[in-house]
């Protein structure tokens, strides 16, 4: 495995669980929000999944970010659903 995708793993792993401990503050006003994070912390909310991951490629370059919706269904797909690999348009 190279270090890139060990570091991608990470951060996404740290977003999550993250994400998971905020998701009650978060809901209300935000739920179907899109939420962008790095480093464990939250960076904004989106009202679009694509205007999150445009955001996110702007800021982060390096692809350690996550987003991932606001939202009580927990769909948790594995490291693919909410890890930013491909360069926005």
């Amino acid at each position: 495995m190279s270090k890139l995708a060990t570091s991608q793993e990470q951060e996404v792993e740290k977003n999550f669980s993250a994400f998971t401990s905020m998701l009650d503050e978060l809901m209300g006003q935000n739920n179907g929000r899109w939420a962008l994070l790095r480093h464990g912390a939250l960076i904004e909310i989106f009202d679009t999944v694509s205007d999150a991951h445009v955001a996110a490629w702007k800021l982060f370059s390096d692809g350690l970010f996550s987003v991932q919706e606001i939202t009580k269904q927990s769909v948790d797909l594995g490291f693919y659903s909410y890890a930013g690999y491909q360069r926005a348009p």
